[in-house]
């Protein structure tokens, strides 16, 4: 399983030969203006909740690729009506894809289209996939509800938040890691804008503290599990 990072929350994820996007907001991220959204290959397109900064390049790249929209019913349905393959989930669900199960979990937040209709509730993704099961949080505060997580699931890999403002920060990120039990975090949602700006040296320090390992990687950087 190969992720790549995509600048703000847009990962990218090669597993059993299929290519994921999640939450791809990457043409107007100008820390990312050296990737092409054009050349980006995706068979699925998943998507965390409705704001700008999560679905901006979504119709785009289905447009060009025919990705089948993997999200909650309410953004499932949006772009159902206008043409677009997707497949409607809701929070607990599971469904066996060609590549793997995807699972749709809680998250703490606000979901809204930018002209400001329902985007249903927001959501993450617990992913299965090649023995390898990797959490991606989505924006969200730390919750409880991510204990629930390694009751059914063996985490290999957390994406987690860590800009503070609106989402978690630092801190709770790592009490995020602990309620997954997964010690390997991918920060997200980081820098893009002033209001999300961190300190990397010091946010990696206080995950090598507690025994963890933070990674943050350059946008179009990739890992291996």
């Amino acid at each position: 399983m190969k992720i790549t990072f995509y600048g703000h929350a847009s990962i990218g994820i090669e597993v059993s030969g299929k290519h994921i996007l999640v939450d791809p907001y990457i043409s107007a991220n100008p820390k990312a203006n050296h990737i092409d959204i054009h050349s980006l290959k995706a068979d699925f397109i998943l998507v965390t909740h409705a704001h700008q900064d999560h679905i901006l390049d979504v119709e785009t790249i289905a447009k060009r690729t025919s990705a089948l929209i993997v999200s909650n019913a309410e953004i499932a349905g949006h772009y159902s009506a206008k043409g677009f393959n997707s497949h409607p989930m809701n929070h607990g669900g599971s469904w066996t894809f060609d590549f793997g199960t995807v699972k749709y979990v809680n998250a703490i937040h606000s979901s809204s289209f930018p002209d400001g209709s329902y985007g249903g509730n927001p959501g993450g993704f617990v992913i299965e996939g090649e023995h390898k099961n990797i959490y991606i949080a989505g924006d969200t505060a730390v919750t409880t509800d991510m204990q629930l997580i390694p009751m059914r699931t063996k985490l290999d890999l957390a994406i987690l938040p860590i800009g503070s403002n609106f989402t978690m920060d630092v801190d709770d990120a790592i009490i995020a890691s602990d309620f997954v039990d997964c010690d390997k975090v991918l920060g997200c949602h980081y820098d893009t804008f002033g209001y999300i700006e961190i300190n990397h040296v010091e946010a990696i320090k206080k995950f090598f503290d507690k025994g963890k390992d933070l990674m943050l990687l350059k946008i179009g950087e990739s890992i291996e599990l």
